[in-house]
């Protein structure tokens, strides 16, 4: 892997940290904006504000070819108290960047500057530096402010760090990256009593038990052995002393699956199972379900591209193209919903490292990934906009 030289390296590592020692939730990242903003316009570009409240795009054009693709990076952080001792940990109690997108950032803004310094490309670059991905959809506000209209990209392209990858590889999909999210929410109703006198109440803890078992029956007994899919309950909450029986249980959990057909196999038989605990326990069963994220599905022609410069940059046996997809969610998808595209997972596992996961309170995003993860946004680049067009 020989990567080109990108001189500003070291300053770009130290606005990363800096970053990451600055960290904003979803919808605030008013700083992180301001500092996006100042960059682009010092490298030149084209910078526009306020789409999503906190979004910065900033536009490259070289040539006279009206083709234009976009590059998008995610800029918020977690609700985690940070547990590094690093000089550059969060100063901010509760809020941290344990998923990289303080990196993500970093390599972005890096191509957007080596791009600018070096236009071998034949077209238009929109670069979307995108607020609130962690559960909050920024995503799909920028679209309902207007982002495609604004910016007509003919496709879009994400990139995300990925810990059990190693440094120097890459995965690429083809289809379905990531699932699609329902948030779930089934409250019970019985009858409260002493808890040494159960039969003059209606017990909703007892229905409760009985309802979990059943739910984790779905994927296993109600959906094909080839449709992947999870159902976790995630919460109870129910009572307040230990000897009376409460009135009501809250349970709280999530769905995910790669297919909408899935999704409503898997809804109806909520709705089922709710009905018929319901009636053999003698409570009110109701089940709440709220679909987050579509699953994140690249299309196949924009796939080929990127897993054609992945190879050139890093050699073939360093980028996987049959990678299962994952569980977690990403609101790169509603983008890929308006254009085609493809998301990818960059390597940042280190052997030396710690390499912790993703949202762990001990998560650094791998500072040497950021001239691979320019060099991939370079390449990507000039392929789609090169002088000779690549298809």
């Amino acid at each position: 892997m020989k990567l080109p030289d990108f001189p500003f390296l070291p300053e770009l590592t130290s606005l990363r940290r800096d970053l990451h020692a600055h960290p904003e939730l979803a919808f605030q990242e008013t700083r992180t904006a301001v500092i996006i903003a100042r960059e682009l316009t010092q490298y030149g570009l084209e910078v526009h504000r306020g789409l999503a409240r906190t979004g910065v795009v900033g536009v490259l054009r070289a040539g006279a070819r009206e083709r234009m693709i976009g590059l998008r990076a995610d800029m918020d952080a977690l609700p985690i108290e940070e547990q590094n001792t690093f000089p550059y940990r969060s100063a901010y109690p509760g809020c941290m960047h344990a998923c990289g997108h303080d990196g993500h950032v970093a390599m972005l803004l890096g191509a957007a500057r080596h791009l600018a310094r070096h236009p071998a490309f034949d077209g238009t670059v929109v670069f979307i530096f995108q607020p609130a991905e962690e559960s909050e959809g920024g995503a799909k506000t920028m679209l309902e402010d207007g982002l495609f209209e604004r910016f007509p990209v003919d496709a879009v392209y994400g990139l995300h760090n990925w810990p059990d990858l190693p440094l120097g590889s890459m995965a690429v999909h083809s289809g379905a990256i990531m699932a699609g999210t329902c948030r779930l929410e089934i409250r019970i109703r019985g009858r409260g009593c002493h808890a040494a006198m159960p039969h003059q109440g209606v017990d909703p803890i007892a229905a409760a038990g009985q309802l979990i078992g059943l739910l984790h029956t779905i994927g296993t007994r109600e959906l094909s052995p080839l449709d992947s899919s999870v159902l976790s309950i995630t919460q109870i909450h129910a009572g307040s002393t230990w000897n009376v029986i409460p009135d009501e249980v809250v349970l709280g959990g999530t769905i995910r699956s790669f297919h909408t057909v899935v999704q409503e196999q898997i809804e109806a038989a909520i709705y089922r199972i709710c009905q018929g605990v319901a009636a053999s326990t003698g409570t009110e069963i109701e089940p709440r379900m709220e679909r987050c994220y579509p699953p994140t599905i690249n299309s196949r022609e924009e796939s080929a591209i990127c897993l054609t410069v992945a190879q050139a940059l890093l050699g073939k046996t360093h980028v996987r193209h049959d990678a299962p997809p994952a569980m977690t969610a990403e609101d790169f998808s509603y983008m890929l919903l308006e254009k085609p595209g493809c998301y990818v997972w960059l390597g940042t596992g280190d052997k030396k490292a710690s390499n912790v996961s993703l949202h762990n309170p001990g998560y650094d995003f791998n500072d040497k990934a950021i001239p691979i993860g320019i060099a991939y946004w370079v390449s990507l680049v000039q392929t789609i906009l090169g002088k000779i067009h690549h298809p």
